[in-house]
């Protein structure tokens, strides 16, 4: 076993502070900008960042499908923590003033692997994909903000 990490980042012609609350509204906001990787997402509790707690299931694969139930804290005024009930799942997003009206937001995601082979795969293949589908949530939100 070991730490699986994926990291995506993407720059916005937006001020941080519009950035941020576009991230950390998941009652309106995100629930728009979802990719099709992300079905029955439901807001359970709360809706805009510290205290938030969401469902949805994530297919990161043809056949890995992830029962997740997010729990949302604000360590910082700019970043947003959504921590897994079900498992080890914990997704980071941090959004930094560049200045100029522009920001970043980075998004680090880390799991505990699976041993042995499956898990020697694992951390070669499942960043790949995870960064793909964040990639892509990261420029559905730059859409929305256009």
């Amino acid at each position: 076993m070991g730490q699986v990490k994926a990291e995506v980042s993407r720059e916005f012609d937006r001020p941080a502070t519009q950035v941020f609350a576009a991230m950390a509204d998941y009652e309106d906001s995100r629930s728009r900008v979802l990719t099709e990787n992300y079905t029955e997402y439901e807001v359970l509790s709360g809706g805009r960042g510290e205290g938030t707690r969401v469902r949805w299931k994530l297919q990161a694969t043809k056949s890995r499908v992830r029962d997740c139930v997010m729990n949302v804290s604000t360590p910082r005024e700019t970043q947003l923590v959504e921590s897994d009930e079900n498992s080890s799942l914990v997704t980071t997003w941090t959004v930094v003033d560049l200045g100029d009206d522009r920001s970043r937001v980075t998004g680090v995601t880390t799991w505990e692997g699976a041993g042995g082979v499956k898990g020697f795969f694992e951390r070669i293949f499942a960043p790949l994909g995870l960064r793909k589908i964040h990639q892509r949530l990261l420029d559905n939100v730059a859409g929305s903000l256009s």
